[in-house]
C-alpha cells in the first residue's frame, strides 16, 4: 500500500505534542508554522469523473447522526459518544468500510468533496468512541501517535490519517475555506458537526449555512470590550482565508449577520484568537 508522510506532517505531530504538553498554548505564529502545506498526498486523488455515474450511500451516517447528535443551533452541538452502542459502532465501521471500497476517481468533484468531508467526520467519531472516555481529542494516543497522525482509513489503496484527509486531500484539491466549517474535530471550539451527511446535491447550501452559523457564533467571531476575538482556525489556516488580517476580516464580513455585521463594519484589527479543545461530549454538557 502506498503511504505518504511529508516533513510538514512530521512537524505537525511534533508541534501537537509540544502544545499538548505545555501548560499554556504556544503563540499562534508558532502554531501556524506547523500547519502542513496543502500538497496532494497521492496523484490518484486528482482524478475525477465529469458526470455522475455512481451513487455514494451516506444513509448509515445520517442514521447515526440522527440518533446521537444533539444539535444546538446558535451554540455547541454535542455528540452522545457514551450512548453509541456496540451495534451502532459496528454500523459506523461498515459505513466507513463502504467509503473505503469506493473508487473515488469515478466520483464527480462535488461527490468527492462530500465524500472526504463525511469520511473525516465519521472516522473522527469512530476514533473518539474507541478511545472513550477522553476529555479532549488531543488526549488520544495510540502506539505513540496522536489522533491526526494515526492511519485510520485506506482509499484507493492509500493509507490516510485525519491530517492527510484534511491537508493533503481536501485543502490540496479544493480552494474553499468553507471546508473548515464542515470538518468536525470533536472539540467545542470546532464548527458544529452537521446534522446530516454532506452530499453533492446539498453541498453548496450546507457549506454556506455552516459558514454563517460559525462566524455568527462566539466561537467563530465575537466583539468583546469593543475588540474582535476570533477562532484560531482563522490563524492556523490564514492562507486559506487570503493570508492577511484584512482578507480574514473580509471573509467574516461576508458571513456576519445582525449586530456582528454592524460591528465588523468598523473593525480594522483582530485583537485575539482562541480555541476550546474540550470534547464536544453530550455527557459533559453543562446543566441549566
Amino acid at each position: 500500500m502506498r503511504h505518504f508522510l511529508n516533513t510538514a506532517s512530521i512537524a505537525l505531530l511534533a508541534a501537537t505534542m509540544l502544545v499538548s504538553s505545555a501548560a499554556q498554548a504556544a503563540p499562534l505564529w508558532l502554531e501556524r508554522k506547523f500547519i502542513p502545506t496543502p500538497e496532494l498526498v497521492d496523484p490518484i486523488f486528482a482524478q475525477n469523473s465529469d458526470t455522475k455515474t455512481v451513487d455514494v450511500d451516506h444513509s448509515a451516517f445520517d442514521s447515526l447522526l440522527e440518533t446521537y447528535l444533539v444539535p444546538e443551533p446558535g451554540t455547541v452541538s454535542r455528540v452522545k459518544y457514551s450512548d453509541i452502542t456496540a451495534a451502532d459502532r459496528a454500523a459506523l465501521g461498515s459505513y466507513i468500510a463502504s467509503l473505503e471500497a469506493q473508487d473515488v476517481t469515478r466520483l464527480t468533484l462535488d461527490q468527492q468533496k462530500a465524500f472526504w468531508i463525511n469520511l473525516y467526520n465519521a472516522a473522527t467519531i469512530g476514533l473518539i468512541v474507541d478511545q472513550y472516555p477522553v476529555k479532549s481529542i488531543r488526549n488520544v494516543k495510540v502506539d505513540g501517535k496522536g489522533p491526526w497522525d494515526l492511519p485510520l482509513v485506506t482509499v484507493n489503496t492509500v493509507d490516510l490519517t485525519l491530517s492527510q484527509i484534511e491537508n493533503h486531500v481536501l485543502r490540496a484539491l479544493f480552494d474553499d475555506p468553507r471546508l473548515h466549517y464542515a470538518l468536525n474535530c470533536a472539540s467545542i471550539g470546532c464548527p458544529n458537526l452537521a446534522a446530516r451527511a454532506y452530499t453533492a446535491e446539498t453541498l453548496e447550501t450546507m457549506l454556506e449555512n455552516a459558514a454563517i452559523a460559525y462566524v455568527n457564533d462566539p466561537r467563530g467571531a465575537a466583539i468583546e470590550k469593543n475588540r474582535l476575538v476570533i477562532s484560531k482556525i482563522y490563524g492556523w489556516y490564514r492562507e486559506d482565508f487570503g493570508n492577511t488580517a484584512d482578507t480574514v476580516l473580509a471573509h467574516l464580513r461576508r458571513y456576519a449577520r445582525g449586530d456582528l455585521a454592524a460591528a465588523l463594519a468598523n473593525v480594522t484589527k483582530i485583537k485575539k484568537h482562541r480555541y476550546d479543545w474540550a470534547l464536544n461530549d453530550a455527557a459533559s454538557r453543562p446543566e441549566g
